[in-house]
């Protein structure tokens, strides 16, 4: 899982959640909410937690969460930590290989004829990064 830090770098280069069962999430609510809450990472679920669109914007509708005072969040209160496949897949074509090093793994993308390599600990993040780059180059 992507740490929080680029997860919000990803949404403030620009990139779009439009949730889907399985897509994980943390709180992103205003500063005068409890600090605790937006450490809880959930799951869209169509049994707990269900997104619904309508035309002012989707939400998050938490459903029979007894434990929550909350009956619904707005999508841009939501930070939403893309899954490695999910980040692999956003790559599409600039994707070129994933290799092990001994302690990092490096994914490497080519944009605009340049091949661009990222390295992380951690093999999600190293997707991430990628994807961070290619959605601030996009915009």
């Amino acid at each position: 899982m992507i740490s929080r830090e680029l997860a919000l770098a990803l949404r403030e280069a620009g990139l779009v959640w439009h949730p889907e069962s399985g897509d994980r999430f943390q709180l992103d609510l205003p500063s005068d909410v409890e600090a605790e809450v937006e450490a809880d990472v959930f799951t869209v679920s169509e049994m707990t937690i269900e997104a619904r669109r309508h035309p002012t914007g989707t939400v998050l509708a938490f459903n029979g969460t007894t434990e929550w005072a909350l009956d619904s969040v707005a999508l841009v209160d939501a930070v939403w930590l893309p899954r490695e496949d999910q980040l692999r897949e956003m790559l599409r074509a600039t994707f070129r290989s994933l290799t092990r090093l001994d302690d990092a793994f490096e994914v490497e993308i080519e944009l605009g004829g340049e091949r661009v390599r990222f390295e992380h600990p951690d093999v999600a993040e190293a997707y991430g990064l990628a994807l961070h780059e290619l959605v601030g180059r996009s915009r």
